[in-house]
């Protein structure tokens, strides 16, 4: 029960961060606005490892019936969308770093940070 309630806490506070980042990227804040996607990239990559740790803990697998087969389908489903958006996250915080994103062009970072927000 740990881990899960971890990853829960992790990825609420994950939206947290990208909102704040949101919010500061808007208000011409750069530093809190890389602090904010930086954090949700951290806490991205803390999740994805701690899926990993519990799937080496769990004492089922995907072949022991219906339950492991949910199990599995479902959290690698949500884990694959977790990746997918750590690495969108991860690009619009690159393009950030280097100076690539305005006020008027940035429309990858909003579709990165709204997916996040569907995670």
């Amino acid at each position: 029960m740990a881990i899960p309630l971890l990853n829960t806490v992790l990825l609420l506070s994950s939206g947290a961060t990208v909102t704040w980042g949101h919010h500061a990227f808007f208000c011409r804040n750069r530093s809190a606005a890389l602090q904010g996607l930086m954090l949700t990239v951290a806490l991205a990559i803390i999740f994805t490892a701690l899926q990993g740790v519990e799937y080496n803990m769990a004492g089922f697998t995907i072949a022991d019936g219906a339950y492991g087969s949910c199990f599995y389908m479902a959290t690698g489903a949500h884990g694959l969308h977790v990746l997918v958006g750590t690495l969108a996250i991860t690009v619009g915080l690159a393009r950030l770093i280097n100076y690539q994103l305005t006020s008027t062009h940035h429309i990858g970072l909003e579709g990165a940070i709204l997916y996040w927000h569907f995670t």
